[in-house]
Formats: structure tokens, sequence, C-alpha cells
């Protein structure tokens, strides 16, 4: 980045031809050159680029970190120090007595970690095991930790488990980030009751204000669609089954999940694709009956099938 100006330097091209240019900054390679002949006139400035934000040289020592980036789904955000293994710097073993000083370092340092910092270690181990049998990307996850945390902080922890807990920041994180899971899926995952699910995930709604928009009927056309191998034709005829829905005004109040299996089903009759309305509803986890009401009315609605 080059700037028309030396900083603190006061200096200037000795041709009487330069004299006129101004003194030219380059401040990513550390030099002032002359703005007529392009000779250096100054080598390796300090970079002052932190002073801009008020810091001093010392200051932006302290601030910098290495290591891991932070992470929120970690009990300790990746702040912490780890007592490594029991080899020095150069790859060498220690000695028996060093090894059982670092052991009793290690113990201490388990012992002395509050009841908090246990728990959210508990709590974010079964968020990472969630996080693999349901496919979540690590973006939702790191939403879910966040939305868990503040949880933790808004003391909804007391009179519910923290599977439970840790299922509903899950949901609400999936819903918020629109990746189509049901809280059956979600419920099944955390090993915990649907009802119970329910129940938290509407009290973390209450309690942290949160806004949840409605998932996207279509993301559970090509979920179900994908889940049951159906043929690609099939999979954009429900598309377009959906798309008349919602110009004709019926799919609003209506379930996300059993609109998507109903047009889906409807697709398959016209395909040629001989699937039962029971297969529908054990893969999208809604009831047949349910299934079978939205698909006479779409029927009813579009005239799709006499």
């Amino acid at each position: 980045m080059l700037e028309n100006y030396s900083n603190d330097y006061d200096v200037k091209c000795e041709l009487d031809t330069c004299k006129t240019y101004p003194a030219i900054t380059d401040s990513e390679r550390g030099e002032i050159v002359c703005g007529g002949c392009g000779l250096i006139l100054v080598q390796n400035m300090s970079d002052v680029s932190y002073e801009s934000n008020g810091y001093t040289q010392e200051d932006f020592m302290k601030l910098a970190r290495t290591g891991p980036a932070t992470s929120l789904t970690m009990n300790d955000k990746g702040l912490s120090t780890v007592i490594g293994t029991n080899r020095d710097s150069t790859g060498k073993a220690l000695s028996n007595k060093t090894k059982y000083e670092f052991n009793r370092l290690r113990t201490w340092d388990q012992r002395s970690k509050s009841r908090r910092t246990a728990a959210l270690s508990k709590a974010f181990t079964l968020l990472h095991g969630m996080k693999t049998k349901l496919g979540i990307p690590d973006n939702v996850v790191e939403n879910a930790a966040y939305i868990y945390r503040k949880a933790v902080n808004a003391k909804l922890t007391r009179g519910r488990t923290m599977a439970s807990l840790v299922s509903a920041s899950l949901y609400a994180a999936c819903r918020e980030n629109n990746i189509p899971r049901t809280l059956d899926d979600v419920a099944g995952a955390g090993n915990v009751e649907r009802r119970i699910l329910s129940r938290d995930l509407r009290t973390i709604i209450k309690k942290l204000e949160l806004s949840l928009n409605q998932y996207n009927t279509s993301s559970f056309i090509s979920k179900i669609s994908n889940n049951m191998n159906l043929k690609e034709k099939t999979k954009r005829d429900a598309f377009e089954i959906l798309k008349r829905c919602e110009k004709e005004d019926i799919t609003a109040g209506k379930h996300p999940v059993a609109q998507a299996a109903a047009s889906l089903y409807l697709a398959c009759i016209i395909n040629g694709e001989k699937i039962s309305q029971k297969k529908f509803s054990v893969e999208s986890g809604v009831s047949d009956v349910t299934i079978r009401n939205r698909a006479v009315l779409i029927k009813k609605t579009l005239k799709l099938i006499e």
C-alpha cells in the first residue's frame, strides 16, 4: 500500500529535479521512496499500523496469539494450556522423576477445573456426537454452542437435562440456518423424548427471544427424495407441485415435512413409481394419515389425478 506522506521521517531526495515530487511511503515493504526517480530513501521502517488503533508496540505484542483458532464448541474456547506428552522439545523421553511431576500437574489441572467447565465439556462432547450423527455443518454447530452458552448464562439448566438443552439449541441453530432436520431427527440423535425437546425448545425461544423462521419446504423434498433414491424426474415434478400449491395458498399453516412428503407421493404416482404412503411416513417421520390428508387436498385443488 503506497501513501503520499512520509510519516515521522523528514527525508527528501537530493536531486534538484526531484524536489517537487513528494516522498512515497510503502508500508508493506517498510520503505520510503522518491516520487520522482524512485530512489529508496529509508529502509526497514518499523511497522506502526497498530498505532492507528491506539496501541503501542508492547500492547500489540501482548495481544498477538498463536495456535489453533478459538471455537465456542470447546469448553475453554481453545484458550487453555494443555500439558503435552512425556517428551521434551527435542523429542527425547523425559526422566522418570519429571514424568511423575508432570502426571501430578495433569491431575491437579483436571481437579482445579470448576463444575461449570466440566459441565460445558460434557455438553459439547454430546454436541459433537450429534453433529456426526446428523451431518451438521461446522458453522451450525458453532451457532448451537452459542445458543447453549446463552441458555446456561440465563440459568435455564435448572430442572432440565443437559441432553435436552443441547438438542434444543442444535435444532434452533438448524432452523436459523435452514438446515432441514426435524424434531424427531434431533431427538433421536440426542436420545431425548420428543415432547421434552419440544418443551425445552419453546423455553429457549421465549427466554432468549429467538426469532426462528419456518423451514423451506423444498429442502425437505430434496432430503426425502435423496434418502429414498427417487428418480430425478419425480423430484422435479414434486417441486412443480409444491410451487403450484404455494400459488394456490394451500401451504400456509401446514406441516412442511408433510407437505413435502405428499408432493413426492403424488409425483411418484404421476411417474409410475409404486411407493406406499407408509414408506413416506417412515422416512419423513409424519403419520400416513397426515400425508393422505395433504395429498387429497393437493389433488382436489390442483386437479392432478382423476
